[in-house]
């Protein structure tokens, strides 16, 4: 805990942000620095709560109190060793985490929340100033070999975690650069890409290899991979996005968000784009789909000048306040303001798309539209279309951002050969698939998730390899991490 009555003498209190007519005129990242004494008073905001229920809420099962009272005490060395305790990645989550541990602090019961998101990331810049993080020196090896598919988030906490005992581990990546979504999902607006190359760097020292434009099942056959290395964790994500099958989808200038996000990506690293660009400038852009994904799509169209940006929703709008069937410290299911929503953009919900309008030369033109009227009845919730409420909207870029259906069935999961549920995803033991020495982590077997859900993931196989490799392991499972905090 922080102060004994911080959570009465402070507010919450945020970094501050560049004004949005500013900011959309460039790509990075638009917080204003909050100074040490502010982050001080939000870390003795924490509050002797008895039972930490942001503990639930985590899924790396980070140990807050203890960190926030490190901080609330200026010791950093001691905060960031309790942060990495349980995450390998700060300056990640502390960045683009939807912060689940937020909702379910005690405090956000009839107050604001512990600013626990703003605290971590803190942590770890301030780590990396101060020198607290370093590349590990791996004094002993075991000889034994690890291939990684996949480099995103689970992919590379299971790269760390596994190098760190002493196996000698390789992440193959079929794209040109590592990070996977991180990288080429994720806006610099929200991350910027250098805290991705400097965390590769630190693990480059480490002793960890990574291989790019490399596809396994391709480039590396499943007898190479199989003949090379001791053990495989497919950690290639769930990746094939849900589809808007209505009419007119064939038109131009309809795209899937990813499409859109990736290409952007680039642009601002100014590396190669082979495909014909997609830009909303000076276009009427309709993104469909309520997501973070459709959000990232609103906040990449305004920087590239579109005339307007609208976004869809299929359901009804969310209320500002919890209902009483979604207490806490459950997900609040309210509405929310993303930055990019601040930026400029109309929104609605209870649309439902009926069909895409072509011109003259098969590009959109329009999207026809309608509204829903929902109701609930035994429990069972469903829509009728209001009579006489279709209408056409301009559109000259429509963006499909309404999620992803499964992991991409390509040569990675054919080539090993490895069991696929009905999702698509694939089904583990133990994080081990039907192949002994292949396992499964992340998105591929969970389904589309969070962040911390993939790091989670990638700690929690490279436990299992581990023992699988050695007959023990001394890594700690997120069970046991929360155990020791009962002792």
């Amino acid at each position: 805990m922080g102060q004994v009555d911080g959570f009465l003498k402070y507010n919450r209190e945020l970094p501050k942000k560049i004004d949005p007519k500013n900011r959309v005129q460039h790509s990075g990242e638009f917080y204003e620095p909050l100074d040490d004494e502010k982050t001080n008073h939000q870390a003795a905001r924490c509050m002797d709560c008895g039972i930490p229920f942001c503990h639930g809420g985590c899924p790396l099962g980070n140990k807050i109190p203890e960190f926030n009272e490190a901080v609330y005490q200026d010791d950093w060395k001691k905060a960031i060793s309790v942060l990495q305790s349980t995450n390998n990645f700060p300056e990640f989550t502390g960045r683009i985490c939807p912060a689940p541990c937020e909702a379910s602090c005690v405090l956000s019961i009839n107050n604001q929340p512990v600013a626990i998101e703003h605290i971590e990331k803190t942590i770890a810049e301030k780590a990396f100033e101060l020198g607290y993080i370093k590349p590990l020196k791996i004094k002993d090896r075991t000889g034994k070999k690890v291939a990684i598919v996949g480099s995103g988030p689970a992919g590379l906490a299971a790269a760390q975690q596994l190098n760190k005992v002493g196996h000698l581990v390789t992440v193959f990546e079929k794209d040109d650069q590592i990070g996977g979504l991180l990288r080429y999902g994720i806006p610099d607006f929200k991350m910027e890409k250098w805290t991705i190359d400097r965390r590769i760097s630190l693990m480059e020292e480490e002793g960890v290899k990574f291989v790019v434009n490399t596809c396994i099942g391709k480039d590396v056959s499943k007898e190479e991979l199989m003949q090379d290395f001791d053990a495989v964790l497919i950690a290639i994500g769930c990746l094939e996005p849900r589809d808007l099958e209505i009419q007119g989808r064939n038109l131009e200038g309809i795209h899937f968000a990813m499409d859109y996000l990736t290409q952007q990506n680039r642009r601002v690293a100014n590396l190669n784009v082979t495909e014909e660009l997609i830009l909303a400038k000076d276009k009427h852009v309709i993104v469909i789909g309520g997501g973070d994904t459709g959000s990232d799509c609103v906040g990449t169209s305004n920087r590239q000048g579109a005339t307007s940006v609208t976004q869809l929703q299929y359901h009804d709008k969310p209320s500002n306040v919890r209902s009483l069937v979604n207490p806490w410290p459950e997900w609040p299911m309210t509405l929310t303001t993303s930055t990019s929503h601040e930026e400029g953009c109309e929104r609605s919900w209870s649309v439902l798309t009926k069909s895409f309008v072509s011109d003259e030369e098969g590009h959109v033109k329009g999207l026809k539209i309608v509204k829903l009227k929902w109701s609930t009845r035994n429990g069972r919730t469903t829509y009728t279309e209001v009579p006489n409420s279709e209408q056409v909207i301009p559109c000259d870029l429509a963006l499909i951002a309404i999620g992803y259906s499964n992991p991409v069935q390509d040569d990675v999961i054919k080539s090993l050969e490895v069991e696929t549920g009905s999702r698509g995803t694939i089904p583990t033991k133990k994080y081990q698939t039907n192949i002994e020495n292949v396992f499964a982590a992340g998105d591929v077997r969970r389904g589309q998730s969070i962040v911390v859900w993939a790091i989670s993931e990638g700690r929690e196989a490279a436990r299992q390899i581990d023992e699988y490799l050695m007959g023990y392991s001394n890594l700690e499972t997120k069970n046991e991490s929360l155990a020791s905090l009962k002792n």
